[in-house]
């Protein structure tokens, strides 16, 4: 029997395929994994029996990803699984930032109860005109599951796309429509979009990307969206450049008191991924993660470690974390002299790598264990 910890709620969509043998509550003693959303993790003191933490959803900066790698704890989220919610609202974040339908729609709401309302409407919807984005340049900066749903969407509509993502996967440019321009460099996208969209994880990198040094270099009236992360905008920067007229609009996701209330800037609540559809498929993921991992060992879409998946063969999975250090895999089938290593696979990711090893015969696990730089090794049967 496994122990989940849930400590959001999480879709019963997604703990349905976990099956009977696992027990899955938000108050349970000594838990194998656990199943998060939003909740803050890093006060939290982590039980020595955890193994995994699956996050329903793609950011994971609510998670202490350094103290669980050290304590060889597998951290998962579910990247594409609510691609399809965000790209929606991105898309409607275009046409607000184009036409003044919020504004018009709080003005409108001024006319209640005037005989005259309808009269006042035609005068008045004059101030709230707006351009049309067909034939204009959207700039995607980050080229992963929603920024290629949002380059896409946006050449259907007629718009002229630019794509910029020095890292872009295989899969990713397979799934990019031809018509979307490839550029190598920032520059490209700040210097000919009419319209940008953020799509990038935050990192020291990309913190402050949209700040005033890259803001001189856009259009003037460009129109900004930030459906990423609050901190890849410099707030104070795109403030003064929304006062001065530079930036048309700035509309984002993450609210920051200094950005509410403020003319020609819209802030939604964090909505991005708020659909019942992307809750269930982030959930169904993550439950599937944890089962995988829990059950043969297998890691797919883990922030921390290698993706390492292998099919179960005969005999018993032997599953290592440990360090990207020479003379590694040497010393674990040393250790294994007296087993029979039936198959085996070992990827590595920066100071981590990942072992999974299926044996049969016998072994000693503590000399596994006792090897220096060996984090955490598992035994399935």
């Amino acid at each position: 029997m496994y122990n989940i910890l849930t400590l959001n709620k999480i879709s019963k969509a997604g703990l349905s395929r976990l099956g009977d043998n696992y027990n899955v509550a938000d108050s349970v003693e000594n838990p194998d994994a656990v199943l998060v959303r939003s909740a803050s993790m890093h006060d939290m003191e982590l039980p020595s029996s955890l193994l995994a933490i699956a996050r329903a959803g793609a950011g994971v900066n609510n998670i202490p990803l350094d103290k669980c790698t050290e304590q060889g704890i597998v951290v998962f989220n579910t990247p594409g699984a609510n691609a399809n919610a965000v790209k929606e609202l991105v898309l409607s974040a275009l046409f607000l930032s184009s036409r003044k339908i919020v504004e018009g729609i709080e003005w409108a709401k001024t006319l209640k109860d005037n005989a005259d309302a309808a009269k006042l409407v035609e005068k008045g919807k004059s101030q709230f005109v707006g351009p049309e984005i067909k034939g204009k340049t959207l700039g995607v900066i980050g080229l992963g599951a929603i920024g290629i749903l949002v380059a896409n969407a946006a050449v259907s509509l007629g718009m002229n796309v630019l794509g910029y993502d020095p890292f872009i996967s295989v899969d990713a440019a397979w799934g990019l429509s031809p018509k979307v321009k490839h550029v190598v460099s920032l520059n490209d996208i700040f210097e000919n979009s009419d319209y940008i969209t953020l799509h990038v994880p935050l990192t020291p990198e990309t913190k402050g990307v949209i700040g005033k040094e890259n803001i001189a270099k856009m259009k003037d009236g460009v129109r900004i969206l930030n459906f990423a992360r609050g901190d890849l905008a410099d707030n104070e920067a795109v403030l003064t450049a929304v006062a001065d007229g530079k930036i048309a609009k700035y509309i984002t996701d993450f609210a920051a008191p200094e950005l509410l209330d403020v003319e020609n800037v819209i802030v939604t609540p964090h909505l991005g991924a708020s659909t019942p559809e992307s809750e269930d498929n982030c959930a169904k993921m993550a439950a599937d993660e944890i089962k995988d991992y829990l059950e043969n060992g297998n890691i797919k879409n883990s922030v921390t470690l290698p993706a390492v998946s292998m099919v179960r063969g005969t005999g018993t999975r032997i599953c290592v974390i440990h360090k990207n250090v020479p003379n590694m895999i040497s010393a674990v089938t040393t250790a294994l002299a007296g087993a029979n290593i039936e198959n085996m696979q070992s990827k590595s990711r920066k100071e981590y790598a990942y072992t999974i090893l299926d044996v049969t015969g016998d072994f000693d696990v503590a000399a596994i264990e006792a090897i220096d730089g060996v984090i955490k090794v598992r035994v399935i049967k």
